[in-house]
Order: structure tokens, then sequence, then C-alpha cells
């Protein structure tokens, strides 16, 4: 195994086809929280993700752990339903085959570690990882580079620039460049990149494609 060599895959959309309702979700978490007294109605969600409402939620500091729970329990509760029969985006396994055994593979997920687990496991994958970070282990979520950082500390051997991270959103460019680490969008809204700063390595269509990054 090359171990000065890491890869960080996102895991919704970059891995596997998620099914999640994200709408949804992101609906559900506001009015929770509206409804709870935690944040003010009125906010324009078009401009927000589940993780940037979940995040302004608990930077309030007006949270009971019971609240904390519930809300994250309703993230749970749509992460479980739509990966339920998530399937491999194409070409994930034959460049996990190529991968494994040579480079160091991590998952740095906005989703539950149970989610996380149960999708990659039912789609024969799991055992291809040697870290997976849930946003349990990250304690934030992205765009905060927590969960990658986590990473990074289980391998101090290996130098930031030694590392490439790959998603599909700005969110995971956010994180990863904010963590010092080289960002390859798979498919994705480069619109939004631009709007958020991020700058990235490449943009690739095809998730193969990674191996011409590889060293």
């Amino acid at each position: 195994m090359n171990k000065t060599f890491g890869i960080i895959f996102d895991m919704d959309n970059t891995l596997l086809q998620s099914n999640i309702d994200y709408a949804a979700m992101k609906l559900d978490t506001y009015q929770f929280l509206t409804d709870a007294g935690i944040l003010t109605t009125g906010l324009d969600l078009r401009t927000q993700t589940t993780s940037t409402i979940i995040e302004t939620a608990l930077q309030t500091g007006r949270m009971s752990d019971e609240q904390i729970s519930e809300m994250w329990a309703i993230a749970k509760r749509h992460e479980l339903k739509g990966m339920q029969d998530a399937e491999l985006e194409p070409g994930v396994r034959e460049l996990l085959e190529v991968l494994h055994g040579k480079y160091i593979l991590t998952i740095a997920t906005n989703n539950s570690y149970a989610a996380a687990k149960s999708a990659l496991a039912r789609n024969h994958i799991f055992e291809y990882f040697a870290c997976v970070i849930g946003r349990e282990q990250a304690g934030v979520l992205k765009p905060s580079s927590a969960g990658i950082l986590r990473i990074l500390e289980r391998y101090p051997e290996i130098p930031a620039s030694n590392w490439i991270c790959v998603g599909d959103s700005w969110i995971d460019g956010k994180a990863s460049q904010d963590a010092g680490i080289p960002f390859i969008l798979y498919q994705g809204n480069m619109e939004l990149l631009k709007q958020h700063e991020v700058h990235i390595l490449a943009r690739i269509h095809d998730i193969r494609d990674i191996l011409e990054f590889v060293s």
C-alpha cells in the first residue's frame, strides 16, 4: 500500500446514487427549529442546505440536548429512507478495485455513520475503506473541514498535499479547501462553487477519471 497518498471521498452522489429527499429534509428540519423557537421564520431556504440550517441553530446556544437529538433524528430518518435502495455511481466498483491496497481510501460524509455503513455494506464496498467519518465523528457538518481534519489526524504521516478530496458539491469543496487539500469536483454545480469561492483541482464526469490524479 502507498502509505504516503490518500483519497477522501464524499459519499452521497459521489460513491452512491443517493435517493435522499434533501428538500424535504431541509424543510422538515427548518420547520422543527422554527416551531421550537430556535430559528425565526422567513429564512430564504434556496440559499441554505440542511447542514447550514443545523449549524445556524446550534450556534444560537439555545437548544436543549433533547432538541438537538430530535433535530438529528429528522436527518437520520430521511437518510435511512433515502439510502435504502441506493446504488453505486457508475464506475465506482471498478475504481475502488484499482485503488484498494494501493492508497489510503477514506470517506467523510454528513450522513450518520449508521446510514453510511448500512448503504456501503449493502453495496459491498464498505471493506474498501480504511476510515469512514460520519457526522457523529466529525462533530460539525460540512462545509466545516472538521471531518476531513479527523482523517488527517488519523494519518499524521501523510501531509495534506498528498491527499485529494472528491465530492459533488460546494460544501465538499469548501471543507477540502479549508483543510488545505486539493479538491476534485465530480459532476456538480460549478456556479455554486464560484459563488462560495471554492477552487478546484479539476472537474470530472466519470468517477474513474480520478486515476489521472493519483501518483
